[in-house]
């Protein structure tokens, strides 16, 4: 069955750097597009990266420009996120998803993943 297990978070000061993974099983990992979406306490979900099959095409939220990296290890099933220059702002649980049409939509998320910045 597929699977998606994300790891990597914690407590973080402001300015600090992060490096989120998911490690994937149970379906072709290099056939789908691949997302990073997080939810913040009280608020709604936020389609943060999203990368393409073979790593050329990638998508970040205007939040996250120049501050976040997306990238993947076919070979090895893994899908990251790396987090630079951290803001209280970014707190939040990080999914990690699956999509099927490449699209701001997944069939199936993983358990997520906290992420708390704080001084």
């Amino acid at each position: 069955q597929v699977q998606l297990v994300e790891s990597g978070g914690g407590l973080v000061q402001p300015g600090g750097s992060l490096r989120l993974s998911c490690a994937a099983s149970g379906f072709t990992f290099s056939n789908y597009w691949m997302y990073w979406v997080r939810q913040a306490p009280g608020k709604g979900l936020e389609w943060v990266s999203g990368l393409n099959h073979g790593g050329e095409s990638t998508y970040h939220a205007d939040s996250v420009k120049g501050r976040f990296t997306i990238s993947r290890d076919n070979a090895k099933n893994t899908l990251y996120l790396q987090l630079n220059s951290l803001e209280p702002e970014d707190t939040a649980l990080y999914y990690c998803v699956r999509s099927p049409s490449g699209t701001l939509g997944g069939d199936y998320w993983g358990q997520g993943t906290q992420v708390t910045v704080s001084s």
